[in-house]
């Protein structure tokens, strides 16, 4: 571009820039001119910045990250004051996440700001406040995932913890833009009839919530994990998909050294798995709900981490496995089997164990002496029992066990005690339970290093063909059933249906396990 120059009001000759530059010096001189003014400029700026340093604030940072599987739609992260309800809480802020069947997002927010902290007096790892204030500088942290099956919030800072209101504070003395999530602690996420009783949590960061936090009764220097004992609890089978497993992904990476915070407390859910919590964390639990305190941590984890697929741990994006966490498991009981009985190497001196899963309700066998009788004249050594709460003797048994086998409930959910490369065999009751029976036990099976035999009834083998007569579609149209909804599904093949094993048939089964024992 040309600067033009004129020659008093009127227009006289016109010059340009460069002419003018060029007829006063020299090239050389030109770019000796050229270097000095590029390093006047740059001193100019230097002496701004240190003249006008104390009058800058440190500056929020909002870094999004995102992670999706090929096919799904995206997370989309717009700004505005307006909320989504998510599947298992509604999540509002003053930026507005929006998931369209994301299965794996998250959203994070860094900020840089001067925290007040204590004197502080430590016993047992908790620290008591002496409200004596200090200041340092460090690094406020937030990430909030939502996927597939869960959601949970990793927090590192100022985190103070009332559980009067079910809310988790950041409190961060800076202008940074408010941010609010509901979200319950409950790792199955967008199940609506688990979070009817699951409390709701809340987390709170921004300028609100250093406004609103309240004063730290008592501050620990472990961190903190808040989950809930809700939901499904008491059901063997989401004990262990839902909450076990999932807090020893979440819980393990502090080799005891966390604290547990625990909303919607079972006590009876607590004693059940008091060996596996202790072998977590080597702190007393908390019911959250019924402190008085605010607690306040360094860092805190609100929900627990998980897998979509029930059962499972995928070692690709985890540093934990199913084999690490059997492991765990054998170590939490003491269990001195690790591997099944060899055949080929005992040389028939020994016969392998099988556990025969009884049910006194529904879904039970009602010729267990029948299965019993030709199992022990296959060779096998037969034990019968129903397994209950009591975690210790449960796993035991199983442990003890080389093959196990039960009807489809959640009492099979203790193939985690099974010794490596044993048997489990699923009977499946009529009902159309293929899909359902081979995604709670026979795909984890697998990451178990189990082997798998999924033994399907026939129609006689059902005592609803008592109940039905044989041209009913309960008995000849089961899909139709399923249509009409879970819970006419649930009354009739899951609470309604025992099995009377054809032996004949069964036999088969039986020796096929015997053959892969062999190998």
């Amino acid at each position: 571009m040309h600067v033009v120059l004129f020659k008093g009001k009127e227009m006289g000759e016109k010059i340009t820039y460069e002419t003018i530059f060029a007829r006063s010096f020299s090239r050389y001189d030109q770019k000796k001119l050229g270097y000095g003014a590029f390093l006047g400029c740059l001193l100019i700026a230097l002496s701004f910045c240190i003249v006008f340093k104390p009058y800058l604030g440190p500056l929020p940072v909002l870094n999004m990250r995102m992670s999706m599987d090929v096919g799904l739609n995206m997370l989309r992260i717009m700004d505005s004051f307006s909320s989504e309800k998510l599947r298992g809480g509604d999540i509002s802020s003053s930026m507005t996440t929006i998931v369209t069947e994301t299965s794996s997002s998250e959203i994070e927010m860094v900020e840089e700001s001067d925290t007040t902290g204590t004197n502080e007096t430590k016993s047992n790892g908790t620290t008591v406040i002496n409200n004596k204030n200090s200041s340092q500088q460090k690094e406020m942290k937030t990430v909030c995932h939502v996927e597939e099956s869960t959601q949970f919030c990793e927090m590192n800072g100022d985190i103070r913890v009332d559980g009067k209101s079910s809310t988790v504070f950041m409190a961060v003395d800076t202008m940074v833009a408010n941010s609010s999530w509901v979200i319950g602690p409950y790792a199955r996420r967008g199940d609506e009839e688990a979070f009817k009783r699951i409390t709701k949590w809340s987390i709170k960061s921004g300028v609100d919530a250093y406004e609103e936090a309240p004063q730290c009764d008592q501050r620990h220097n472990v961190p903190a994990i808040i989950f809930s004992t809700g939901g499904y609890a008491g059901n063997n089978f989401h004990d262990y998909t839902d909450i076990v497993l999932p807090l020893y992904l979440t819980s393990r990476q502090f080799d005891g050294e966390v604290k547990f915070l625990i909303t919607d407390k079972n006590p009876w859910w607590i004693e059940k798995f008091r060996n596996i919590l202790q072998k977590l964390s080597r702190y007393e639990l908390f019911d959250i709900d019924k402190e008085v305190n605010v607690h306040c941590f360094t860092s805190v984890i609100v929900g627990l981490k998980r897998y979509p697929k029930e059962l499972k741990i995928d070692p690709s994006k985890s540093p934990y496995s199913m084999k690490e966490f059997r492991q765990f498991l054998r170590s939490a009981y003491s269990l001195k089997k690790e591997n099944a009985i060899n055949m080929k190497d005992n040389g028939g001196k020994k016969r392998p164990r099988l556990l025969i899963v009884s049910r006194k309700s529904t879904r039970a066998f009602t010729n267990t002496n029948a299965i019993s009788g030709m199992a022990t004249r296959l060779g096998y050594e037969v034990v019968v029992t129903e397994v209950d709460s009591h975690v210790a003797r449960v796993a035991e048994m199983v442990n003890s066990c080389d093959v196990m086998m039960g009807v489809h409930g959640a009492g099979l959910t203790n193939m985690v005690f099974l010794p490596e490369n044993a048997i489990l065999i699923q009977v499946i009751p009529i009902g159309g339970f293929e899909w359902l029976a081979k995604t709670d036990f026979g795909e984890p099976s697998k990451d178990m290093n189990l082997r798998y035999i999924g033994y399907k009834i026939k129609t006689e083998e059902s005592s609803l063909i008592q109940q039905y007569p044989p041209d009913h579609e309960v008995l000849n149209d089961p899909y139709a059933v399923q249509k009409r909804g879970w819970y006419e599904f649930k009354s009739i093949y899951l609470q309604k249906q025992n099995v009377n094993l054809d032996v004949d048939r069964f036999r088969a089964t039986l020796l096929r396990a015997l053959e892969l024992l062999h190998q």
